[in-house]
């Protein structure tokens, strides 16, 4: 009867933290959405001490 018990303890658990487990992303209405992977940082690049487009030539990552 203990086993019996146990067993249905740890299987409501197992399917009650389930849906906490995923991202909660949503959209501007509420809508629940597919999360955006993280967003690459734009590369700055520098020119003589100022920044400059990256495709300028002579200009260097910062």
């Amino acid at each position: 009867m203990r086993k019996i018990i146990l067993a249905a303890s740890i299987l409501a658990f197992a399917a009650g933290t389930a849906p906490a487990l995923a991202a909660p992303c949503k959209d501007a209405k509420g809508r629940f959405m597919k999360c955006a992977t993280a967003t690459p940082k734009p590369t700055r690049c520098r020119l003589n001490g100022k920044f400059a487009k990256c495709g300028t030539p002579g200009a260097k990552a910062a």
